[in-house]
């Protein structure tokens, strides 16, 4: 991965599955790979909620929840709370319709 507000920018995630309900919904809760397996997951959720469109489309919705990250974690951090900005989201969901139209 990377981020600038990282130091170095480069960074290694290790993600534990939470929902996998295809073709409705897949989230996980991304963590720090430390190498032995055991990824230390500091409790944010990412989630793609996907819903017909029509005879051939599918409507995304992307969520990112951060209730769950102590604040004990979250003083620690090396770059600002939350790491992304609003339009991450859409960012990303518009980069996800671009995969999947080609």
């Amino acid at each position: 991965m990377y981020n600038d507000n990282v130091p170095g920018g480069h960074y290694r995630m290790a993600n534990r599955v939470q929902v996998f309900d295809p073709p409705r919904a897949i989230s996980w809760e991304p963590g720090m790979d430390t190498g032995d397996g055991n990824p230390h997951i500091a409790g944010h959720i990412w989630r793609y909620d996907l819903a017909p469109a029509g005879p051939s489309g599918t409507k995304a919705t992307l969520s990112y929840d951060w209730s769950a990250v102590p604040d004990s974690l979250r003083q620690r951090l090396p770059f600002p709370f939350p790491p992304f900005a609003a339009d991450h989201l859409s960012n990303s969901l518009a980069h996800l319709a671009e995969l999947v139209t080609g």
